[in-house]
């Protein structure tokens, strides 16, 4: 913490102090306690002035100890930020999509990563969840215990209606896709979000489109669903992009009431139907002038909401 203090010291570091620090920085941090190294990263995710090897080399730590660096740090660079999210896993890549001052050719690099490798996600608190003995200590009201009792009902509801090939070549999305949807949803920027949501279908810009145009919001809903994205995130998503869907019908929102009413195997098919349309139809010389579009028709959509 010395080190990092007299280095904190430096406004603008010479070439000689840079390449000082980062010779003295690798031993000590290697030496020293797990709290000293999380205060460390943390002090340093502050400083612009972070050599180019000491930022690659925090931003590869484990997670747990990376990540305020991952989400703050203005010493990691596109190509570096690109180079984590394609060496690190999955972790490191949905720390990534957290920071606010992504470039559009991380995002670009994001929204194609794959980690085929990845667990299924929140699969643990899922199956708290659908345990019907399971409620929250904090509950101390009649209406929460009930609330709470009716959300068990509904993940177990989910659970008992999710297909039996959901493991057999089923298309799923990732969660570095899942992030930087949630992302763009939350941001309401409907061109990134149409760009993602192509890449997760593996389909065409048009055909993303086509989806969000829809402003009853049961296509989105439909492909969420298809995807196997989780419950709370397609909720949150429909809400950001057709406000209606966020009004209350009962003990849920109408856009929680959308999703679970929908079949997942059944939605996984109509999925796999606007493809197979979709590969029949695509024109390549349209894709590309859809590719460099701003998306206008779906923005204003959004805007006017």
């Amino acid at each position: 913490m010395a080190t990092v203090s007299s280095f904190e010291g430096l406004s603008h570091p010479s070439k000689s102090e840079l390449r000082q620090f980062a010779e003295l920085f690798t031993p000590l941090f290697a030496a020293c306690t797990a709290e000293a190294k999380r205060e460390a990263i943390a002090a340093l995710s502050q400083n612009p002035n972070v050599p180019s090897a000491v930022a690659f080399f925090i931003a590869c730590q484990p997670i747990a100890l990376s990540a305020p660096f991952l989400v703050s740090s203005k010493a990691l660079n596109d190509d570096t930020l690109i180079a984590i999210a394609r060496t690190q896993g999955g972790a490191h890549a949905r720390t990534i999509v957290r920071r606010e001052d992504l470039s559009p050719t991380v995002i670009d690099a994001l929204v194609g990563l794959r980690h085929s490798h990845q667990m299924p996600k929140r699969a643990s608190d899922e199956n708290k969840a659908a345990l019907p003995g399971v409620s929250n200590a904090t509950d101390t009201t009649i209406a929460d215990r009930e609330e709470n009792l009716r959300e068990q009902l509904r993940t177990m509801a989910r659970q008992f209606r999710r297909p039996l090939g959901d493991a057999l070549g089923v298309r799923r999305l990732t969660d570095v896709q899942e992030a930087l949807l949630v992302r763009f949803a939350r941001e309401r920027n409907a061109r990134q979000f149409c760009t993602a949501l192509s890449d997760s279908l593996s389909a065409s810009h048009w055909l993303s489109e086509r989806v969000m145009l829809d402003i009853s919001g049961q296509q989105l809903a439909t492909t969420m669903t298809g995807l196997g994205m989780d419950f709370a995130d397609a909720a949150f998503v429909l809400e950001c992009f057709y406000p209606h869907l966020t009004a209350r019908d009962g003990d849920m929102t109408r856009a929680e009431t959308m999703l679970d009413q929908l079949d997942a195997a059944q939605c996984e098919d109509r999925i796999e139907s606007w493809r197979r349309a979709d590969s029949y139809t695509i024109d390549p010389n349209r894709e590309a002038v859809a590719a460099r579009a701003d998306a206008g028709d779906v923005q204003r959509l959004v805007v006017r909401r």
